[in-house]
Order: structure tokens, then sequence, then C-alpha cells
């Protein structure tokens, strides 16, 4: 049984690990998200890329994201400064967006789990 995903290749502005979660640059390229606050777009395939070099972007489907911590399974997905993912829970009144929901809890940072990639926003 497969999972079909889109996947779709970028220029990527700068160096990007695998399993992260990525954003448009300013300059149309890809980057490691830094902050539950970025506008990500996607998860960065098994195959990481040097900076100027093509990376494949999950967009929809079901992707393998590294964990920042541990998270539940359901857990709303945010980012962590290096792009990997940590459970979203803004502030009251604050807004964190989200890649996706945690099919697979993580037990430590570092884990590698499925994430279903539905980007959006929650207010805490």
């Amino acid at each position: 049984m497969s999972n079909p995903t889109l996947l779709k290749s970028f220029t990527a502005g700068a160096a990007i690990s695998p399993f992260r979660l990525v954003k448009l640059s300013a300059a149309e390229t890809v980057i490691q998200s830094a902050a539950t606050t970025d506008l990500f777009i996607g998860v960065s395939n098994e195959v990481g890329a040097a900076s100027g070099e093509r990376q494949d972007v999950v967009l929809d489907g079901v992707a393998f994201v590294e964990a920042g911590a541990a998270f539940a399974l359901g857990a709303y997905i945010g980012s962590d400064a290096s792009g990997r993912g940590i459970t979203a829970a803004p502030a009251a009144g604050v807004n964190n967006r989200i890649i996706g929901l945690a099919l697979e809890a993580a037990s430590a940072a570092g884990d590698v789990v499925r994430v279903l990639v539905c980007p959006g926003s929650f207010q805490g």
C-alpha cells in the first residue's frame, strides 16, 4: 500500500537537513524553519540539500519529521529553532503555525516520526 504525497522540488536557500520543516524565503528558495510563527510550507524529504541544490519538499500527505522534543500522538506540530517538530502550544491570544498532526508519538528529540502534513495555524 502506498502513501501518496504531494512532493515539489525547490532550490535550497541554505543548507537543509533531512526531515525538517521548511519555509519559503524572500528569494523564492526554501530554508529551514526557525520558529513556530514561521510560515512553513512543508517538510524536507530524507535527503538534505546544500545551499543552491534542489530540495524535495512534502507539501501534502504523510511525511517523516525529526522531533525536537517529545510529543504525543495527535499533537499539533510546529517548529523549533532548527526546523525540528515540536508541540505547538501557544499562550492565550498568541497564534502559532502548524505543519500538521503527529501520527506517531515522539519519545525524545531526534526521533523521526510520521506527521500528516496539513499546514495551518491556531490560537492559544
